[in-house]
């Protein structure tokens, strides 16, 4: 089997899930109300994604009847 870990003197801490999650949930101070500020904006976002599906469906439906035509 092979030994994926590497030498002992060079431990990468990011290949631990623990530690990259405890990484994660850290909160800086100040982070607060920004990732709740962005947590709020995020349908603005959304309905840009859903407007742009359909289009592309409305163009590609467009494409199609000519095609056929």
């Amino acid at each position: 089997m092979a030994d994926n870990q590497g030498p002992q003197g060079n431990y990468d801490p990011a290949g631990n899930t623990q530690m990259f999650r405890a990484f994660v949930d850290e909160t800086p101070s100040g982070a607060g109300g920004r990732r709740a500020a962005a947590a709020a904006g995020s349908s603005g976002p959304r309905i840009g994604v859903i407007v742009g599906v359909i289009a592309a469906v409305a163009v590609v439906a467009a494409v199609v009847w000519l095609a056929l035509a």
